[in-house]
């Protein structure tokens, strides 16, 4: 891995990853690893995961933390599941994990004017992938879908690892609860030897996805159902829909153990894909059929459409005013919102603003990652 800025890079949101997750990796251990990997820089993926581990491992357990987060960052494997083989040691000039990012290990004079045709493909990994993840998902080239593919289902699941564990509930304390201090004291004879606290009921967050998967969404529909399947990986009370002139639940499709899975299960299901739009009527048929059990201050909505409807724009604002009655939140993420050029003023998207808490686009990878800050 090369001591070049998009490796210094890597190596520091690495550290963040960890912390997040349970391992002390503070300024002084951030430096130490960049360091430590800067020492094994002619060695290949696996001599990267002995320095960083020696580093910010401080006891058995941490040990046995890191191979998992290691793998959960560098190869999208889920925590708690059984790690992925890694890269050899002393391989050739750079190792390319399974996820299309590229960890540089070779001489840095491969950067060089003179460097080889393969040298500098591998030295523009970190840079491809910075405009993979800015690309149009209606405008990626066929040759570079699987790249897009692999790389988004290896961000979105770190997003959704560390959205999933940020709302997981904590026992935080609250108030002294006198009388249950002293009750629990007499029983041992009057000495308070343990505190009891009054909590509040902590309730745990939940999403509903709504995917808009009319023929007017065609270009983004199969990536943000890729964006819904990958939450639902992570979050127990995630609750998804399609719909186009009609709604269909298909949380139960997100349970899949594989996207291509997911994917076949979904035709067999629904036959809405590419119909026509009315968003109106299944933001209708979702309030009336699930919106009683759904609905609450601790759901956030996601809405996921470009906004183009068949239904009047004062019934799909009158279905908007109910939702929002009782969500936490109302998100809409629009496609079309990241052409420069769109401005919502179809008589549906612009009556339904009002309604909204946070209208962005969700063209591209870059823009579904920002969900991390909506939510």
């Amino acid at each position: 891995m090369g001591r070049d800025l998009e490796s210094i890079r890597s190596v520091v949101e690495f550290c963040r990853f960890v912390r997040e997750n349970g391992l002390d990796s503070g300024i002084k251990a951030t430096i130490d690893s960049v360091r430590a990997v800067g020492i094994v820089d002619q060695g290949g993926l696996d001599d990267c995961r002995h320095a960083l581990r020696a580093v910010l491992s401080a006891s058995k357990t941490d040990w046995d933390l890191f191979d998992q987060l290691f793998d959960a960052f560098w190869f999208g494997c889920r925590l708690g599941t059984r790690a992925r083989p890694v890269a050899t040691p002393n391989s050739a000039v750079s190792a390319r994990n399974k996820q299309g990012i590229y960890l540089e290990v070779g001489n840095p004079a491969s950067r060089e004017p003179g460097a080889t045709k393969e040298e500098r493909k591998i030295v523009a990994g970190a840079s491809a992938m910075d405009r993979l993840q800015k690309v149009d998902f209606s405008r990626v080239p066929q040759d570079h879908l699987a790249e897009l593919e692999r790389l988004s289902e290896r961000l979105l699941r770190r997003m959704s690892l560390r959205l999933s564990r940020r709302f997981r509930c904590t026992p935080l304390r609250g108030r002294i609860d006198l009388r249950r201090t002293i009750r629990a004291g007499a029983a041992r004879g009057g000495e308070m030897m343990e505190l009891r606290y009054k909590n509040r009921k902590k309730q745990a967050v939940r999403l509903v996805i709504l995917l808009d998967v009319s023929d007017s969404m065609n270009p983004y529909s199969m990536f943000l159902f890729r964006f819904a399947y990958v939450l639902g990986k992570h979050f127990d009370q995630l609750t998804c829909f399609v719909f186009s002139t009609r709604l269909v639940h298909v949380s139960d499709v997100l349970k899949a153990r594989s996207l291509p899975n997911a994917l076949r299960a979904l035709s067999a299901i629904t036959t809405c894909w590419s119909g026509g739009t009315r968003i109106a009527s299944a933001l209708g048929e979702f309030n009336r059929s699930f919106g009683r059990r759904m609905r609450s201050t601790e759901t956030s909505v996601i809405i996921l459409s470009d906004g183009w409807d068949t239904d009047e724009p004062g019934t799909l604002v009158a279905e908007l005013r109910t939702l929002k009655q009782h969500a936490r939140k109302l998100i809409w993420l629009n496609p079309l919102l990241g052409l420069d050029q769109y401005e919502p003023v179809t008589g549906s998207m612009s009556a339904a603003l009002p309604y909204i808490d946070v209208f962005a686009p969700a063209h591209n990878l870059q823009s579904l990652l920002e969900l991390e800050r909506h939510v």
